[in-house]
C-alpha cells in the first residue's frame, strides 16, 4: 500500500472490516435493519449478515430459504451475503 491507504487497484483498504472466509449457507431468517440469520453449510452454525452493497443496488431479493455465498469476519457470529446461489 501506498502513503494513501491505498492498494495498487486504488481501492481504499478498509480496516474494521477483514474478510476471513467465504462460505456457503442457506438463509433461516429475515431480522429488522436488513439483517438475515444464515446456517452455515459447513457444522451448523448460525451468523448475522447483511446483504453487501453490489446486491443491494441490483435490487436482488433475498428471501428465507435461499442459498447464499456469505463473506465471514474475524467478529464470530457476523457476515456479509455477496451473492445468491
Amino acid at each position: 500500500m501506498d502513503s494513501h491507504g491505498q492498494g495498487s487497484t486504488g481501492q481504499r483498504a478498509k480496516v474494521n472490516d477483514v474478510v476471513s472466509s467465504v462460505v456457503t449457507g442457506v438463509v433461516t431468517d429475515i431480522l429488522p435493519s436488513a439483517m438475515y440469520r444464515v446456517r452455515l453449510d459447513d457444522g451448523g452454525q448460525v451468523v448475522q449478515a447483511h446483504v453487501a452493497d453490489r446486491i443491494d443496488r441490483n435490487f436482488v431479493r433475498v428471501l428465507v430459504g435461499d442459498r447464499v455465498s456469505v463473506e465471514l469476519t474475524t467478529d464470530v457470529g457476523r457476515g456479509r451475503i455477496v451473492r445468491k446461489i
